[in-house]
């Protein structure tokens, strides 16, 4: 099949096909109305989820402290994508939840990804396409959505 290839160039190339996928959704995103949005946000999105969720909360899930996970509460605020809430069930918290904006963003993502997927299956085969991604399952087991990304990647790792 050919001669192998340096180790160190695995996780390169998975970052770099991954990078490939968040620039063309994020490409998609801009032409669609959210060109301030940024890779990090689509953890965060995530990390609210439909039902909100603390700044406390926030930041344990994404592994960022209260004060960045505050921070970046307050750009996507300022940018319409959520807004802060009293808690129903406790009028002492406050909850974050996405606005309909941060909803379509999230709407025009998943669109996106699936029309990417589609294009890699054409480029590579439906086949082809299947079976990386079974061998990217076995390979990387447990949580398929890691929402701790953004900590991960901080300056304390």
């Amino acid at each position: 099949m050919g001669e192998a290839t340096p180790g160190y160039e695995l996780p390169l190339q998975l970052f770099a096909a991954f990078r490939a996928v968040i620039d063309a959704a994020h490409a998609d995103l801009a032409a669609a109305g959210h060109p301030d949005v940024k890779p990090m946000h689509g953890f965060v999105f995530q990390a609210i989820g439909t039902r909100g969720t603390t700044a406390v909360e926030l930041g344990a899930r994404l592994g960022v402290s209260k004060q960045a996970a505050g921070k970046t509460i307050a750009g996507l605020e300022q940018q319409g994508y959520v807004e802060r809430a009293t808690d129903p069930d406790d009028a002492r918290r406050k909850t974050v939840r996405l606005t309909a904006r941060g909803l379509d963003m999230l709407d025009v993502s998943a669109r996106s990804f699936d029309a990417i997927q589609a294009r890699w299956a054409d480029a590579i085969g439906p086949e082809r396409l299947a079976a990386l991604q079974a061998d990217l399952r076995a390979l990387a087991p447990g949580e398929l959505f890691r929402l701790d990304v953004p900590g991960w990647f901080g300056p304390d790792r």
